[in-house]
């Protein structure tokens, strides 16, 4: 296998595809790892005829264990494994204290076992072969606070664990990235669970593209960057967030879009 090969997890939509269409171009064979197995065949159809690489399709759901063990040993098969891009994620309504604790549960199994297990399981191979690297989609809630209080916690897990990896792997030729998108045009939000929520609640100032929140990843990953966070909107933001003088006042308004897209 002369491959280089990139593993994509929640690939069907979004940020997953379009990272899947931007390693297309670059020359990436590619499995793709997501729950629906039809969109993600039509997707490897249309890069295979494009661009002439090799795609594999594995249905997968990465809150059920033994799902998430297939992917593992996937990953672990792939002698050329350069890139593991884990991108599954969803988000879900309501407040911590009232919601569906399984829910709650899924959610940090998707974000952060799945995560940990599958970047467990690809680097010791590139670790052997002096290359690769891991991009952990993480989100700009990791750094600033909501009030979506799982979803925030796990992302924020996502941001230290890509940095302490990447402080641990210092010479070994691996590069580790958090991607920490803001507000993003994708499948995110059309889920039963997020029906309510209408995009027009959030100024169109902080929306971004996939397509360019993914191209920043790659070009930032091909630097070694170690914290994206796409957008100047959104890195000023973060940059508020974390200051001591202004941190509070952007806390407050963050809290006030988060609480009005409950309503």
């Amino acid at each position: 296998m002369n491959e280089k090969w990139a593993v994509i997890t929640g690939a069907s939509s979004g940020i997953g595809a379009e990272f899947a269409r931007q390693l297309a171009e670059r020359g990436y064979s590619q499995l793709l790892v997501a729950r629906r197995g039809e969109i993600m065949n039509e997707l490897a159809s249309e890069l295979m005829s494009k661009h002439g690489i090799l795609v594999s399709v594995l249905p997968a759901d990465l809150s059920k264990n033994d799902e998430l063990l297939k992917v593992e040993k996937r990953i672990q098969e792939i002698e050329t494994l350069e890139l593991l891009v884990n991108n599954a994620g969803y988000g879900i309504s309501g407040m911590f204290y009232t919601s569906e604790l399984g829910k709650q549960l899924n959610m940090i199994q998707v974000h952060v076992v799945a995560s940990v297990r599958l970047s467990r399981a690809a680097l010791p191979g590139m670790i052997n072969r002096h290359r690769g690297g891991v991009i952990n989609v993480a989100s700009l809630a990791g750094l600033v606070p909501t009030t979506n209080v799982t979803y925030s916690a796990t992302k924020a897990y996502l941001i230290v664990f890509s940095q302490a990896l990447q402080n641990e792997l210092e010479g070994s030729g691996l590069k580790i990235q958090a991607l920490c998108p803001g507000f993003t045009y994708s499948g995110f939000h059309d889920t039963e669970e997020l029906k309510n929520f209408r995009r027009s609640q959030i100024p169109k100032l902080l929306w971004m593209k996939a397509d360019a929140v993914v191209s920043e990843s790659l070009r930032a990953f091909d630097r070694g960057k170690v914290l994206c966070i796409p957008g100047r909107v959104n890195r000023l933001t973060a940059a508020l967030a974390r200051n001591w003088i202004t941190g509070p006042t952007v806390m407050r308004i963050t809290n006030r879009v988060y609480k009005r897209r409950r309503r």
